[in-house]
């Protein structure tokens, strides 16, 4: 656990193993096409914005879905998201 407690923490180690997983399929944030962000408190928004900033290319932001819940899978966990990306058949590993 990163981050216990900690949005920032969270939401920065969050987007790093993004960024890894769509590495791993020969992918970048670039090929991301939508987005679902599950927080336990929509007030650390702005931190959420400024982190994705360092990630995803304002002038192309995926789709997206912001959802509040009241928990995640275990209690420590502060954010959570999903990402869909597509791959041009000229790309695929």
């Amino acid at each position: 656990m990163i981050g216990a407690g900690d949005f920032r923490a969270q939401t920065e180690r969050v987007f790093a193993n993004l960024e890894l997983a769509l590495q791993s399929a020969g992918a970048t944030f670039a090929d991301v096409v939508k987005t679902t962000t599950f927080v336990t408190d929509v007030a650390q928004l702005a931190v959420l914005r400024e982190v994705r900033a360092r990630y995803l290319d304002a002038s192309r932001l995926p789709a997206s879905t912001l959802v509040e819940v009241k928990a995640l899978a275990r209690p420590e966990f502060l954010i959570e998201i999903e990402a869909i990306a597509v791959i041009p058949d000229g790309r695929r590993p």
